[in-house]
Order: structure tokens, then C-alpha cells, then sequence
């Protein structure tokens, strides 16, 4: 029997979020008669839902201290130390990083190791627009191209991801692979049931938004939104699934304003919610690609969000929904417009769930990593 290619998964948090989804199914999905997977990550932050602990009970992972979200020289030296002891001690084949700080820690910690591992790193956005400005964004791309022309792979998991990257001169066009993350077809459910059961209006043309309540993800644009419906006196009543420090923040304006918007919190059915949904948004400054919109789509709901990152690998415009301006004038005009039409509203919903079954399997993203995992080892 053939030896199992050992493949350690570095990522900073399982926060729960798209890159936490799409390692947790990693871990599950991948063959476990060809590959041994090893999950090493550090602490969510205190207002952020750790995704092993809530969903992904049954993954099994080694935390080490500092390797979490916030940046600090000491923590980070430690995360660093730790990761060196543990790349020699499990002498893995294949050290695949993802997001920013587990992919700088990580591979450093794996040329420092000096174990010969083939070192792959994921894209799953990036930090040059919404997050830096100036010579902070300069000094990510510095460390990037450096980290780049030591990687072995590079995987962007949309489309316009990779070419900010390259434009930006980070890793070379031979080096990219584009993966679309891959989720679990969902179960089917009966719309009116579960309007009963979560308590909604079955007449209300509900427009949902899931996702951190962050600044990147610009949750005061949601906001901004429903101001402007409410406004022209258009019936639409926004349904908010997640939690962040702008949370309470976004909860208090909204209230204020008297909107339509009830904030749900961190929940755990958001197949649920976007099944008894009729539309789905995102008010984002910048994405990779977002997995909420992708469940939104396996729904076979429309989706309105701003023409920003990768979101049009996933919304053809006018077709599976709508990509507009990132203002809240123009994704308000677009949900009033799906509010009216029941018609366009089914046609948008169904080619975007044929979209998502083509392209967002989880069948083909593990398809897609096996065959990088396995690639260094054909000789």
C-alpha cells in the first residue's frame, strides 16, 4: 500500500467564515487512504464564533497561542517558534497556508524548518483595497512577492483575485490555479413551512444579508439601503445573519431609523434562512469569493452585491442577479426592482443555482486539491 502524502492545513482562526468552511471540508472530503491531514490554528477573537466549536465538532485541531488575528511582535515570534517544532516534528509533504498571517508565519516557518515540504498558499482575497492604506498596503505586497518566489503553488479562489495579484507583481501566471470553493448541495425545503417555523410573513418579500458585521463587509451600506426603500415606500424587510464589532452599532442606527431590518446574530441554518428568503445581498468593499452568496445561489435566490473582488465569478449580472456600484442608491434600486417582479425573480434565482451546482461542487473542489496535493509527488 502506498504511503499517504501527509498535508498540513495552516490557518490563522476557524473563524466562522468562508476560509473556515472551506478547510473544514478539506479536512473531512479529502481521501483519507491517500492523504493525512493535519489542522494547526490559532484563537478567535472574543467576538467572533469559532467555526470548530459551533459547526465542525468533529474536526480535530492543534491551536498554538499568537497565531489568531491580532499582530503583536512577541505572540507572533511565539506562533512562529511553535510552528518550526511542529513542521519538524510531522515532517509533512505538503504545508498548504491560508489567509494572510498563517500564509507569512507559516511559510517562513516552513523554509526555517528546512523538512523539504512543497509549500502551497490560498488566496482567499486579498489585503490591497479596504483593509491598508499607503505604505501599509505597500509593505503587504513587499512581503508578498517576497513569500511568492518561495511558494511552490499559488491558489486564488476567484478569478479577479488572481489578477489583482498579478498585477500587483505577487507570484508569477504559471504559478496561480484558480479553485472555486465548493460547498454541500443543500437539502430542499418547502418555502411556506419554513416561514412558519422561523416565524416570518409568508406574504413579505424578505432580502437577506449573512456575513461578519465588520467594516470590510460595510454593514452601515445595508443600512443606508433599507433607509432608501423605506423611503419610496417599497415593502422589503432585510434579515441580518451575523455578528462582529459593528453589530451592536449597525443593530442602534437601525433602530433609530425605525427600519425594516431584524438582526439575528450568528445562526447556524442559514440554509434555512436563505431558503425562506427571496433575495440575497452583500454590501461589501472588497471580497474574495463569498461562500454566503454562494449558499444565496444554491437557494436559487437572486443576488444583489457591489461589482467588487471575485463576486462576479459567482453573479453573472443580469443574469443570475445583480452586480451594481458600491452605493446604496444603486443596490437599493436593484432590490426594489426584484421586490416587483416575482417572474425575474424565479429566472435569475434558477440560473444562479444551476451556476453554483456547475461550478461551486464540493466534488470539484476536492477534485481540485487532490490533484495539487498529488502533483509534486509524481515523479
Amino acid at each position: 500500500m502506498a504511503e499517504r502524502i501527509k498535508v498540513m492545513q495552516i490557518i490563522a482562526r476557524m473563524n466562522v467564515g468562508g476560509p473556515a468552511v472551506i478547510v473544514a471540508e478539506l479536512m473531512r472530503g479529502l481521501d483519507a487512504s491517500k492523504f493525512e491531514q493535519v489542522l494547526v490554528t490559532g484563537y478567535c477573537d472574543v467576538n467572533e464564533a469559532d467555526y470548530l466549536e459551533e459547526v465542525a465538532t468533529d474536526i480535530k485541531a492543534t491551536r498554538i497561542a499568537g497565531l489568531g488575528r491580532s499582530i503583536s511582535l512577541v505572540t507572533d515570534l511565539r506562533a512562529f517558534i511553535g510552528l518550526v517544532a511542529m513542521i519538524k516534528k510531522i515532517q509533512p509533504d505538503v504545508i498548504h497556508t491560508h489567509t494572510a498571517k498563517a500564509g507569512v508565519l507559516g511559510r517562513l516557518a516552513s523554509m526555517i524548518a528546512g523538512q523539504g515540504a512543497i509549500r502551497i498558499h490560498t488566496f482567499h482575497g486579498h489585503l490591497l483595497h479596504g483593509y491598508f492604506s499607503g505604505w501599509k498596503t505597500q509593505l503587504v505586497i513587499a512581503i508578498e512577492k517576497a513569500l511568492a518566489g518561495r511558494t511552490h503553488h499559488l491558489i486564488a479562489i476567484g478569478t479577479v483575485v488572481k489578477n489583482d495579484l498579478l498585477a500587483a507583481g505577487i507570484g508569477k501566471p504559471a504559478q496561480y490555479s484558480v479553485f472555486f470553493p465548493g460547498l454541500p448541495e443543500p437539502k430542499r425545503f418547502e418555502r411556506a413551512e419554513l416561514r412558519k417555523e422561523l416565524e416570518l410573513d409568508p406574504a413579505t418579500i424578505y432580502c437577506t444579508f449573512v456575513g461578519r458585521l465588520t467594516q470590510i463587509k460595510r454593514p452601515d451600506r445595508l443600512v443606508d439601503v433599507a433607509a432608501e426603500i423605506a423611503k419610496q415606500n417599497v415593502a422589503v424587510h432585510f434579515l441580518v445573519a451575523g455578528e462582529g464589532e459593528l453589530f451592536e452599532s449597525s443593530r442602534a442606527r437601525a433602530t433609530a431609523k425605525k427600519l425594516p431590518i431584524t438582526f439575528l446574530g450568528w445562526r447556524k441554518d442559514i440554509d434555512q434562512l436563505f431558503a425562506a428568503s427571496d433575495i440575497a445581498i452583500l454590501t461589501s468593499d472588497n471580497e474574495g469569493i463569498p461562500l454566503t452568496l454562494i449558499q444565496g445561489a444554491q437557494a436559487g435566490l437572486p443576488i444583489v452585491a457591489p461589482a467588487v473582488g471575485s463576486i462576479s465569478d459567482i453573479v453573472e449580472d443580469s443574469k443570475t442577479g445583480f452586480l451594481t456600484a458600491p452605493t446604496a442608491s444603486a443596490m437599493a434600486a436593484r432590490v426594489i426592482e426584484l421586490a416587483a417582479d416575482s417572474q425575474l425573480r424565479n429566472q435569475l434565482g434558477a440560473a444562479g443555482r444551476e451556476r453554483a451546482h456547475t461550478y461551486f461542487s464540493l466534488e470539484r473542489m476536492l477534485r481540485d486539491h487532490t490533484g495539487i496535493y498529488n502533483a509534486p509527488h509524481k515523479k
